[in-house]
């Protein structure tokens, strides 16, 4: 099955080598995020995850910030929050509801995902880049929970996510305050892999990372990733037991063989993709 490649015009995206790697691309607006972003970003992870086409997504972008979040323009325009109503107010979870459904796909696609962060991450850009397997930053990049300064809760993950990367009081000092955390503090709090003096060199080490993990058993990074955001939501006992299905379903001696033989005579490993996926529903 040939899974059509989504047209874009927010984003770019370019698959090399099993890497994909989706820009940001709209520096004229700081990358900002309304529903036409939401679209886009929906219908390239519907891309990589059904098309098998890559084992490893980087994302990075372009100008001045990584993203400067919700396009506030879109709060009177194509998002109307009707607080006058019960029936409005339900309508607000049903929108936050799918808001909240693209960024987690992020966190569930079936490879693993590195941000390449630079200049501001800015209230939505937080929401994104929580999802991710790995974050890069700039020493020039900051992280900002923008929502609490023009007087609203985060809802679109931050809240949900951040307190299982850095420390509790971190995560509401920022919420609290709407201060701006530095590159080099993320770093110490463990929000930020690695901080790199320019973009070039941190999208570099990005895709150099993505290369690395592109080269391992797809099925194996897809089981790795599988169990560990499972242990990260549940007991060491259950996730110990999640992991025996696991490893029970995937197992592969030919991949355990392949890997040894390749380390030995110093060469790439040889694995299967994994295969392209369809709707129940597509089906014939």
């Amino acid at each position: 099955m040939n899974t059509p490649t989504p047209t874009l015009t927010g984003f770019t995206l370019g698959i090399t080598d099993h890497v994909a790697h989706l820009v940001l691309n709209k520096p004229e607006a700081m990358n900002t995020m309304h529903p036409t972003f939401w679209r886009e970003l929906d219908a390239v992870l519907a891309y990589l995850n059904t098309s098998g086409a890559a084992r490893a997504l980087v994302v990075s972008s372009t100008g001045k910030h990584f993203s400067a979040g919700m396009a506030l323009e879109t709060f009177g325009g194509a998002i109307t929050l009707d607080d006058r109503s019960p029936e409005g107010r339900a309508a607000i979870f049903d929108l936050l509801t799918d808001m909240q459904a693209t960024f987690s796909r992020v966190e569930s696609l079936r490879i693993p995902v590195i941000m390449a962060i630079h200049g501001g991450c800015i209230g939505g850009a937080v929401d994104l880049v929580t999802t991710a397997c790995v974050r890069y930053a700039t020493a020039d990049a900051f992280f900002c929970i923008q929502e609490i300064n023009i007087g609203m809760v985060a809802d679109v993950g931050t809240l949900q996510r951040l307190p299982k990367l850095i420390p509790l009081g971190v995560v509401k000092e920022l919420a609290y305050t709407g201060r701006r955390l530095g590159a080099h503090k993320a770093l110490g709090y463990g929000l930020v892999n690695e901080v790199f003096d320019t973009q070039d060199a941190m999208v570099a080490a990005a895709l150099q990372c993505a290369r690395e993990i592109a080269s391992k058993p797809p099925v194996a990074i897809w089981g790795t990733k599988q169990a560990v955001n499972y242990a990260r939501d549940h007991s060491v006992e259950d996730s110990l037991r999640q992991m025996g299905w696991l490893q029970g379903a995937i197992w592969s001696n030919r991949h355990v063989m392949e890997s040894v033989t390749a380390m030995k005579q110093k060469r790439a490993g040889d694995f299967p993709d994994l295969p392209a996926l369809r709707r129940f529903s597509e089906l014939d």
